[in-house]
């Protein structure tokens, strides 16, 4: 399978196949199809810019009868852990745009475009902007910002959404930016069952009018491979000295993020940005100490929850009382990557039961129901559940965003 020359050679062929020749990427036919189609938009777009290069916002802006249409965006769609994500991963750092790119968790874009219509139509009513249509306004905004979007885990749950989406999406369109999309449904099965679906249905056209649709094929989970027969929870003493279980989670944390280890990154939250020491992957690592000593609250374990499907802790201690902040945030920090479907690999001083030692306080109480969810994480069921799915699958809200 030459994946380089039937891409033709473009930057993301090679550094994928490079990826496949370290032993990080298993060959994969599914793959290598959804790779072709990334390499040839990577290619289109890297064309396009040389013709355009006297004008940054030219292409985006000029008038349609002078200006031939920009690249057709992709819509990438397959079972959970087929590795849609690493795939616009690479994608997004081998495409030839260096600023106005945007890469996002679909429903925090959303998140952020209601706000932003908020702000609008709250400027127009105070008048401070000429009266106009909020979704206009916003979505110009977007694309002076941005002009390439890649936009992961896209479905659609909410009605807020599912409503502004086609006027949202047909006027990013027209400006000439170009998306691409990573879902587990495909285009015809977004929002299915929702209310009023019928006034959905033209957005799924628009879908298909703008965006190549291209499905992974690939038979393999590799988040379960990657997780399925490894130990998750470690404790020195049990399993091995302090310095073989650190070794014992770095081969996780490699499997997980690919040879290079990952690498720092920032999560956007609530205007400010999250540290993450290493991410790679679609997955984190952090000491307990990164996560559960700074002042971090449930919106920013939320974010990180939304972002990542997989977070490796290093170190976590037993606590007593006198932690009992720290215990706190603990506590609440598994709660939302438990209600996230998200998977943990933790080094630890003890078993869950022997974790928290107080015996004061909501802190006491609250940790018998964190020792249940530690254990089932564990388990098969467990690892098996998609992404931003975890035991309430109620919940409409399910990514958070990534901007580098």
């Amino acid at each position: 399978m030459d994946v380089a020359a039937e891409a033709g050679g473009s930057v993301l062929a090679a550094r994928y196949v490079a990826r496949m020749a370290a032993g990080d990427i298993l060959p994969d036919a599914g793959q290598a199809k959804v790779v072709t189609a990334l390499s040839r938009l990577e290619q289109r777009i890297a064309t396009r810019r040389l013709a355009r290069k006297s004008s940054a916002l030219g292409w985006l802006f000029a008038k349609r009868d002078v200006q031939e249409p920009p690249p057709r965006g992709l819509y990438i769609h397959g079972s959970v852990g087929r590795g849609k994500t690493m795939l616009v991963d690479l994608f997004y750092d081998c495409v030839a745009v260096r600023k106005r790119k945007r890469r996002a968790h679909f429903h925090e874009f959303m998140a952020d475009v209601h706000a932003r219509i908020f702000q609008v139509r709250s400027d127009m009513k105070a008048g401070k902007l000429k009266d106009a249509d909020p979704i206009a306004v916003v979505a110009k905004a977007l694309a002076e910002e941005a002009w390439l979007l890649c936009f992961d885990e896209f479905h659609v749950t909410d009605i807020a959404d599912a409503m502004i989406l086609g006027r949202l999406f047909e006027k990013l369109f027209d400006a000439g930016v170009v998306i691409v999309a990573t879902s587990n449904v495909a285009p015809e099965n977004l929002y299915e069952g929702g209310l009023n679906r019928a006034l959905f249905l033209p957005f799924i056209k628009l879908i298909e009018a703008h965006m190549d649709v291209v499905r992974i094929d690939s038979p393999t989970d590799y988040r379960m491979e990657k997780l399925g027969g490894a130990r998750i929870w470690y404790v020195p003493g049990e399993h091995g000295t302090p310095a073989e279980v650190d070794r014992e989670v770095e081969k996780i944390w490699h499997r997980l993020a690919g040879a290079d280890g990952g690498a720092p990154a920032n999560v956007v939250s609530g205007g400010r940005n999250l540290r993450v020491p290493k991410a790679g992957g679609g997955a984190a690592r952090f000491s307990f100490a990164d996560l559960c000593e700074a002042p971090l609250g449930a919106s920013d374990y939320l974010r990180l929850a939304r972002t990542y499907h997989t977070l490796v802790i290093d170190h976590v201690p037993v606590m007593d009382q006198d932690k009992r902040n720290e215990a706190k945030r603990f506590i609440t920090l598994i709660d939302e990557l438990y209600d996230k479907g998200v998977k943990l690999v933790a080094s630890a001083a003890a078993e869950p039961e022997e974790l928290y030692r107080g015996t004061e306080g909501a802190e006491a109480f609250e940790w018998a129901r964190t020792v249940s969810r530690l254990h089932e994480m564990r388990s098969a069921d467990y690892l098996a559940r998609p992404h931003g799915r975890g035991d309430s699958q109620a919940s409409g809200n399910t990514t958070g965003l990534v901007e580098t």
